[in-house]
Parts: C-alpha cells; sequence; structure tokens
C-alpha cells in the first residue's frame, strides 16, 4: 500500500499532513481503462480523515505520482504540474492527482484549470472535502460568493471537524457575505478545534461588538 498525504488552507493555501491521509490500495496491473471502486472516507475525530481509494493501476503511474508530488515539495511545480497530468490521463479514475493538480494550478494563478480539475475530481468522488473546500477558494476569489459557500458547507458536511474549512466559511460570511451570524457561529466552531488563534479570537471579539452596536 503507498500512503501519500495532501490537504489544504486557510483562505490561502498551506500543506498540513493531519488533516487529511488519503490512500492507494493498488490492486495488481492494469492500464488506463482500470475499474475502481468508491472511495471511502473514515472520520478520525481527534485528528482528522483517512480517505481510500482502491484502485488498479501499474506500479509506473504510482512511481509518477509520487515523483510528481516530491517535486511540488521542492518548489518545481511546472515540472509537477506536468507529470501530475500525465497520471491523471493514465488514471483518469482517481480523485487525488485531481485535488493536487488543482491545487498546483490556484497556487501557480491559474484559477480556470484548478476550477476544472477540481470539479473532475468531485465527479470522481462526490464528498471528498478537500476538493469541495479548495473549489470553495476558487469560487471565493473569483467572485462567487454563494457557490463558495455551498463548497464550504459540503465539505464540513463530511467532515464538522475540517478547520481549514469551517475558518474559511467564517471569514466568507464575514468579510464577503455580510453575515455575521454565520460568521460567529463557524469562528466559535474553528476555534473549539485549534490550540488557539489570536487572530480568531479578536475577530470574534469584533463580530460580538458589532453586533451589540447593531442591536442597540
Amino acid at each position: 500500500m503507498t500512503t501519500f498525504m495532501s490537504a489544504q488552507n486557510r483562505i490561502f493555501n498551506c500543506r498540513v499532513v493531519l488533516v487529511y491521509v488519503a490512500a492507494f490500495i493498488v490492486s495488481g496491473c492494469a492500464s488506463t481503462g482500470s475499474s475502481s471502486k468508491p472511495a471511502r472516507i473514515e472520520i478520525q475525530e481527534e485528528w482528522g480523515f483517512t480517505i481510500t481509494e482502491a484502485v488498479r493501476i501499474s506500479g509506473d503511474v504510482r512511481t509518477d505520482y509520487e515523483k510528481a508530488l516530491g517535486l511540488l515539495e521542492q518548489g518545481r511545480r511546472d515540472q509537477g504540474i506536468a507529470m501530475l497530468e500525465a497520471v491523471t490521463t493514465a488514471a483518469p479514475q482517481l480523485s487525488a492527482p485531481r485535488i493536487d493538480l488543482g491545487i498546483a494550478y490556484h497556487q501557480a494563478g491559474d484559477l480556470e484549470a484548478a476550477e476544472s480539475h477540481l470539479l473532475l475530481a468531485l465527479e470522481a468522488n462526490p464528498n471528498h472535502p478537500i476538493a469541495q473546500n479548495e473549489l470553495g477558494i476558487v469560487y471565493r476569489k473569483t467572485g462567487r460568493f454563494k457557490e463558495a459557500r455551498k463548497s464550504y458547507e459540503a465539505a464540513l458536511a463530511v467532515y464538522p471537524g475540517y478547520h481549514f474549512a469551517r475558518r474559511n466559511l467564517a471569514v466568507l460570511c464575514d468579510l464577503y457575505l455580510s453575515d455575521l451570524n454565520c460568521a460567529l457561529h463557524n469562528y466559535e466552531a474553528y476555534m473549539t478545534t485549534v490550540v488557539s488563534d489570536d487572530e480568531t479570537s479578536m475577530w470574534i471579539a469584533d463580530i460580538r461588538l458589532r453586533m451589540g452596536q447593531a442591536e442597540e
């Protein structure tokens, strides 16, 4: 079994390994037309969630995927993207490489390509919380705030403790939708999932002040 780790963001992207662990279960060798079973999502409330994709792929595809992630970690984004594109061509049924491509294109400033790959990932795995969260960021950056909210909420429906999505939703409601009740609820929910966040604590105090002033 080959295990790889991937995850993301706040309102920007930042790779963390304790939020999401996805595992390829490689069964035999096959080519592009290989079948796969729906991804399985398991929630571990104390640290995150595990997504397992059982697929038939060749050893070369697995190796290329690992190399692509290594290139991205080294900051060699163009090369990593090119290799990930090859992986998705060889194994289009996998959602994880699509998500990594979406993130890489997002970081490269190509939001159209990022959105395209994230949507393809969701076709393969509609309940994937990271794909939903990343798509929410793309929607926010392109001014589609209602769609962004739906994506963040879809991620949280799968894993309510997904603190990046929770914080992103709170910021969206606060700064872009002017929904202070939504913002306060999600900031407070976010704070229950992290050790401390002084900046968010200040934002909560500010929202409570604004809500109090509005009631006067």
